[in-house]
């Protein structure tokens, strides 16, 4: 193929690479894997740069969910539990996601349902606020359970981003018109 699309045709490497140096131009091998082999003649460094552009304009387009942790343990205290519970809170209604992980040692490893009734206590604490994306599991010497923000919370965190990205250019133009 030529710098513009066009089909140049099958001819030997030597002819293709000749005519793309005429033209100041590389020859870059589209599809190896066909028969014959298919090259386009192409500005190589211009064509490395708008595929970046692209990847660029197209991470700008996504965000980063973190999957945030708190741990526990069995034995935590009232006021310790409430603190941790509205950490968790904070996360979710940042648009993260939280694994709640529940730390045993030595002999509490055989009370597990302690540390079940505390991820259920968080989860009744949390209502409305997060969904259960996975339902508490063990492994090893820890139980999981991880949490979302619920859709509604979705919804008002991407307001609140909404609103703070629009909030410095109306300082912006009350500041111009200073």
């Amino acid at each position: 193929m030529g710098e513009k699309g066009e089909q140049l045709g099958i001819m030997p490497t030597y002819q293709a690479l000749d005519l793309a140096r005429k033209k100041n131009l590389d020859m870059v091998e589209v599809a190896p894997t066909a028969v014959p082999t298919v090259c386009r003649i192409m500005d190589y460094g211009k064509f490395k740069y708008e595929q970046a552009k692209k990847e660029r304009e197209m991470k700008k387009g996504q965000k980063v969910v973190d999957i945030r942790e708190i741990r526990i343990r069995p034995k935590i205290g009232e006021h310790d539990f409430n603190a941790k519970a509205r950490q968790v809170k904070k996360m979710l209604e940042g648009g993260d996601k939280v694994k709640v992980t529940v730390m045993y040692r030595g002999r509490e490893i055989t009370h597990t349902d302690i540390g079940f009734k505390l991820l259920q206590k968080l989860m009744a604490l949390l209502q409305g606020v997060a969904v259960i994306v996975r339902q508490p599991f063990m492994e090893g010497q820890r139980m999981y359970m991880i949490l979302s923000p619920s859709p509604k919370q979705q919804a008002k965190s991407r307001e609140k981003e909404e609103k703070m990205k629009e909030a410095p250019k109306e300082k912006e133009t009350v500041d111009a018109k200073n």
